[in-house]
Order: C-alpha cells, then structure tokens, then sequence
C-alpha cells in the first residue's frame, strides 16, 4: 500500500475506533488491551532491536530501560501472588511502588540524552540530573510527578506520541493525506467532547466494570475529570455523562493506538525484521498471553506487565527523536 492509501486506511480505523468505543467504551479497552496490546508489545520490541532503538552510540545505555521496568514488575508479581517476605524486603518493595512515577521520569530524560550526546560522562550527567529532578519532584511537587507517571505510560503514550509520529510522517512525507489524518486525530478528544451521550441508554456489563477497575486504570479516568473540573462533591462518577466520555476517549486511543502500529507494516517495515523463528516465538507468546486473559483478567494483567512497561520504556528514545524532530526547523523549511 502507498502512503495515500495508508492514511486513508487510517483515517478510517480512527472512525470505526471511535464508533466502537461510543458503543462499547469499557468492552473496546479490555478487548484491545488484551489481544492487540500483547501483540503490539512483541512485535514493536523486535523492531526497535532492530532499528537498535534508535540510538546512535552507547547502545549499553539501553540496559537501564530494561532494568527500570523488571524493578517496577517486582511488587505486582509479590502482591499477587501474596509472598510472605521480611517486613525490610515488604517495605523496599513498597517503597519502589510508590516510586513509579520518579523511574518513569528518568527514564524519559536518560532517553532525551541518548538522541543529543554520546560521550559517556555526558550521560552520566544526563542521569544524576534526572535522578535530581525526580527526587526534587518527589518530595516537592508530589502531584506534578504522580500526573507525569500516570499519563506518560497510558494518554501520553497511545495518544500523544501517535499523534506526533503521524505528524512526523506526514513532514517527512510530504503528505497532504497524512495532515488531514493527523487533523482528524488532533479532532477527535473534541468531538466526544461535543456529542450528546445519555448514560441511562448505555446498558454497562458490571463484569467489564469490574474488570477495569481492577486494571488499575480507573484512577487515569479520574484524574482527566478533575483536570476538566468535573467531578462532582469531591467523587468520580465513571458512569456519568462526562465519566463516559472519558472511557469513549480511553478506548479509542488506545484500540487506535494498536491499529494504527499495524497498519504501517509497509511503511515502518516491522514485519520485515520477523525471521520465521522469531515469528513462532511472538506468535506462541501473544497466544499464551491472550490465554492468561482470558483465563483470569487480572493473571494477565500481572503476568504481561514487565513486557507493557518494557514496551514503553524501549519506545523513550523514539519518543524523544520525534518530538525532536517534529519541532525542528528544518522540517518546515523542507515543506
């Protein structure tokens, strides 16, 4: 498929995303979460071992963003499976819990370091200058990093970062298609925003509702209220008008988000750096992973956490080449 089918093509799965996340707003989350997410993970993290995670030099950097997210995996593994740990192990645990946010953070610095500098005692500044940040967030503007850990790996990731790779390929391009595409992308908060939703017409499954919020994601649906200021005498009613919308929202970005990855076959060329091997041991391990799902929600959540995070993580120095390179001049004098 050329670039101009592509967009088109994408224009049209933003559609139907949004279509289906109106209807379905929570059933559209867990299915794409689920069986696109696993997918997703594995056949990105091979592309980007590939590509060597595009950067340049100090590829031993990218190391710490696989260390960082095995850290983060280790509490859900104790807390689920109810290990009975010394009170010093329980409280080291928590305590790397409730520092999500600060890993988060430096790794999204140590990541901007890599695209700018290559020598290493360049890089070590980059990371005690993270390390410094993030601790000066910790202890004083606690609410500022808990928002940067909350959004970066979810809104963030599956909308901003999409939304800023369409662009990118469309300047890289010079795509009229692909600005349209990413017009409609940029439109799309806004007209959920706008459509008139009855909530009493929506007839919920409770088990989906209750699956989400075991998902952990609830509190990414609350925060996004608070900040359009609508909750209402100090709660969150998640199935309120406004409480739907923001699902709407959620569902889409992220079912989009998958969607759009595999539809750029061509254009990204994933599918070219599977070997056959490789394409057993991916396929194998998203079918295990779809069955742990399916077996019992919250085993796959736990069970596929490192590899989510992990995704995210290896995806900073990406991340950050097209913030850079979306925002660099040269990319407009060539239009």
């Amino acid at each position: 498929m050329n670039t101009k089918k592509i967009d088109l093509l994408n224009i049209a799965l933003i559609l139907i995303s949004l279509l289906v996340a109106i209807k379905l707003p929570f059933e559209l989350f867990l299915f794409s979460y689920a069986i696109l997410g696993p997918l997703h993970y594995l056949t990105e993290i091979n592309w980007l071992k590939e590509r060597n995670y595009f950067v340049k030099s100090n590829k031993k950097w990218i190391y710490f963003f696989i260390l960082f997210p095995f850290i983060l995996a280790i509490y859900p593994i104790y807390k689920f499976l109810d290990l009975g740990l010394t009170n010093a192990l329980d409280d080291l645990l928590k305590l790397v819990n409730r520092n999500t946010n600060a890993l988060l953070l430096i790794g999204f610095f140590l990541a901007v370091g890599l695209i700018f500098v290559s020598k290493a005692k360049h890089l070590f500044l980059v990371l005690f200058l993270a390390i410094i940040t993030a601790i000066t967030l910790t202890f004083y503007i606690p609410k500022s990093l808990f928002l940067v850990g909350l959004f970066l790996p979810t809104l963030i990731h599956v909308y901003l970062f999409t939304f800023l790779f369409i662009v990118f390929g469309a300047l890289k391009a010079k795509s009229s298609y692909g600005y349209l595409l990413g017009f409609v992308m940029l439109c799309i908060p806004f007209i959920i925003w706008l459509i008139p939703i009855d909530a009493t017409s929506y007839n919920l499954n409770q088990s989906a509702i209750d699956t989400y919020i075991e998902s952990n994601m609830m509190g990414v649906n609350s925060k996004i209220a608070e900040f359009l200021n609508q909750i209402q005498n100090g709660k969150f009613y998640a199935l309120s008008e406004v409480g739907l919308k923001i699902q709407i929202f959620i569902g889409f970005a992220y079912t989009y988000h998958y969607l759009n990855w595999f539809s750029k076959t061509s254009v990204i060329g994933w599918k070219k750096a599977i070997s056959k091997q490789k394409g057993i041991l991916i396929l194998a391990i998203w079918m295990l992973s779809v069955a742990l799902y399916i077996y019992d929600y919250k085993t796959g959540l736990v069970a596929l956490f490192f590899l989510s995070f992990l995704h995210v993580f290896l995806e900073f120095p990406l991340n950050a080449l097209t913030i850079k390179e979306v925002f660099s001049i040269k990319n407009y004098k060539k239009n």
